[in-house]
């Protein structure tokens, strides 16, 4: 665990995780990491908040202020913003043509960012906070909203993603077969930047791009028409991990309206959580012991437990039953593996260790699971998680994501968010703290 890491060890790690977002600022926002991802992106930003909370909480702030910024008129908050053209990345703001400014992708990603305006709205007296909070709400609010109307138009209680990139997940098994019919016959002609700087063995594969593109395409034909993507889109899926980052959002909006007097809010949230905590059920399969992803074009369920699955304990979800064999899926797959947490089943024929998220394990990912696991009382599995990404950290340094079975970093190195996650969360001072 974590906690065995030297003081003066973990000092060092302070310091390098604290220079690292510091370099990765652009001046109010985040990049992840230079080069391979050059613009800001959603959900990293939040969780980049979380970290630069830790040394400034002013820019805390406006990590978050400046992802708002670019929401769409219809409350859509997209998940990369490309504040200048950078030909290191593909696909650019000129495949994607949103026509919005700035300009911006298509599709957005897993809603943190209400949760953490919470956690900085409560972390201590600040006579800022309450007006920043104030100022941000009504966007998260209408952000909460879309996800509610245009990605679950049918009130299923489950949240959809239109595109991979959505999820926040981009390669995970769990779309495999929805994106095995996606065609890609039209696909206009492209080259990747990506592997020139990252081994391909790391990432997506060149079927898996070519889909992503086909997918792309369909959104800006229709003019990024929402409800025309969910009713006529090539890929629609119900995520279990979107439905439940959403779910716990949802639950610190609440709070938050009851805090900040947003009476006239309240009632629509709530609507949202029951409907969720009714929903959320569908995605159960007993089979896998899992939540698993449902394509809603032919109600077909995923067969291999992601790690997204444990997340039904951060979102709050009570039921008894499925969270016993949740927990003794999560159970399973921490023994076959020495790190925590695999983002796919390491016994399922599918799982890769290094192939992005295949199967590697994801600092964020790793918080969220602990933390969830943390409040609803299971002490020994959150210290496990929380002691292996100390000690992945430790190991291999700040890399977007490590390999499971032997901890080799992966991926792009110097990451805000591994590094944001080890100030707020990993760092052997907030273990002892909580211990």
């Amino acid at each position: 665990m974590n906690m065995m890491i030297n003081p003066e060890r973990a000092a060092e790690l302070d310091a390098q995780a604290a220079q690292i977002m510091q370099a990765n600022d652009r001046g109010g926002f985040t990049v992840p990491t230079a080069r391979l991802y050059p613009y800001q992106w959603n959900w990293d930003s939040a969780f980049a908040a979380r970290g630069f909370a830790q040394i400034d909480k002013d820019r805390a702030w406006q990590e978050l202020e400046t992802l708002l910024e670019a929401q769409w008129p219809n409350g859509m908050v997209p998940h990369i913003i490309f504040r200048r053209d950078d030909p290191d990345y593909f696909p650019g703001p000129r495949i994607w043509q949103s026509g919005t400014t700035p300009p911006s992708s298509g599709y957005s990603q897993p809603p943190v960012a209400a949760t953490v305006t919470r956690d900085l709205f409560e972390a201590g007296p600040d006579e800022t906070a309450m007006p920043r909070a104030r100022a941000l709400f009504p966007k998260l609010l209408a952000w909460h909203r879309w996800f509610h109307e245009q990605r679950d138009p049918d009130g299923q209680g489950v949240i959809a993603i239109a595109h991979p990139w959505e999820s926040g997940r981009d390669n995970s098994p769990d779309w495999d077969e929805a994106m095995s019919r996606v065609d890609t016959s039209k696909v206009e002609p492209y080259e990747r930047r990506d592997t020139d700087q990252i081994h391909a063995e790391m990432r997506p594969t060149k079927a898996d791009y070519d889909r992503y593109i086909a997918v792309i395409q369909f959104g800006r034909d229709c003019g990024w028409d929402s409800m025309e993507i969910a009713r006529n889109g090539p890929f629609f899926v119900a995520d279990p991990g979107l439905t439940f980052v959403l779910l716990r959002a949802d639950r610190d909006l609440l709070a938050l309206a009851d805090a900040l007097g947003e009476r006239a809010a309240v009632g629509e949230i709530e609507g949202w959580i029951a409907r969720a905590e009714a929903g959320a059920g569908s995605l159960w399969n007993p089979e896998a012991g899992a939540y698993c992803a449902r394509d809603l074009r032919n109600g077909l369920a995923s067969d291999g437990v992601s790690s997204v699955s444990f997340l039904s304990l951060y979102a709050g979800l009570k039921a008894p039953a499925q969270e016993t064999a949740n927990i003794a899926s999560l159970t399973r797959v921490l023994a076959a593996c020495r790190f925590a947490v695999p983002s796919f089943d390491p016994e399922h024929p599918k799982f890769d260790s290094l192939r992005y998220w295949r199967g590697p394990a994801w600092c964020v990912v790793n918080e969220l699971i602990g933390r969830g696991l943390a409040e609803r009382g299971y002490g020994d599995l959150a210290g496990r998680v929380r002691g292996d990404t100390g000690a992945l950290i430790e190991q291999a340094g700040f890399y977007e994501y490590f390999c499971p079975l032997t901890g080799r970093g992966a991926g792009g190195g110097d990451f805000t968010w591994t590094a944001a996650t080890w100030l707020a969360w990993a760092s052997p001072k907030h273990f002892a703290a909580s211990a």
